[in-house]
């Protein structure tokens, strides 16, 4: 990974300098659900051109759903029971929005800064009419079971792993670095 006197600015200079990486900077696994289907995971926190890149993709037999950090107020779909399919941009700030009232005209940018507002306004909201707010502590337990069988599947030689205590069970092989 460049060293401090390997960036300029955010980008790694060519022929830069180089240190040793002490930490898991990328990893990738499969999971499988009861139902069968597979899903990839990858993530990377230093990918080469990417700032701040979360990118999230849903992809289905009848289309496909992504999200990127870096344009964080877009969200491409495809459809494939469109007349023409192809990957369509929306934008998150249109009147549709489910948060666009609380902020100024439609059309003007969100910025990752808002997300915490949206999550506070959700939590408030939930408390005062007594509904439970998302995610819960059950579900970053999910998640936390999830990381474990990865990290179990990856020591032991990336062999599928079992969810234990999972609500929907499914099955991960992983590897990281």
């Amino acid at each position: 990974m460049p060293t401090a006197d390997g960036f300029l600015g955010t980008n790694a200079v060519a022929g830069g300098e180089y240190g040793e990486v002490t930490v898991d900077d990328a990893t990738v696994f499969l999971a499988r659900t009861t139902s069968g289907a597979l899903a990839t995971f990858e993530a990377s926190r230093f990918a080469t051109g990417h700032k701040n890149g979360l990118r999230l993709e849903l992809n289905g037999s009848a289309g496909s759903i992504v999200f990127d950090l870096e344009r964080m107020n877009e969200l491409l779909v495809y459809d494939v029971g469109e007349r023409n399919p192809g990957f369509r941009t929306i934008l998150v700030t249109e009147p549709t929005h489910p948060y666009i009232a609380a902020w100024w005209p439609p059309g003007h940018t969100l910025g990752y800064e808002h997300a915490f507002t949206h999550q506070v306004r959700d939590f408030v909201d939930g408390i005062a009419n007594g509904e439970d707010t998302h995610p819960t502590f059950d579900d970053a337990l999910g998640v936390q079971r999830v990381l474990d069988a990865v990290g179990r599947s990856a020591d032991e030689g990336a062999r599928w792993a079992d969810i234990t205590g999972a609500t929907a069970p499914i099955e991960t092989g992983g590897t990281h670095s």
